[in-house]
């Protein structure tokens, strides 16, 4: 599983749709970065990682990176 689909199924348990929302993206940004096809920029990280913490979603930067080995 691709660390930012992950990030956005397991995490954050939303749509891609509502994801983008969440990050102030487009859908299609999101699917590009789940597909690998590139990655989030460093702002798109920040604005994850503090929606996550707004969110009181337990937060971990090594996500970004790879897969918990529980989860994939």
């Amino acid at each position: 599983m691709n660390p930012l689909l992950y990030i956005r199924k397991v995490v954050f348990k939303v749509k891609q749709i509502e994801f983008a929302q969440i990050v102030g993206v487009g859908q299609a940004s999101v699917s590009r970065w789940e597909n690998g096809e590139c990655s989030p920029s460093l702002d798109d990280m920040r604005a994850i990682r503090e929606a996550a913490i707004e969110r009181q979603i337990a937060w971990d930067d090594a996500w970004f990176f790879g897969v918990p080995q529980v989860a994939a």
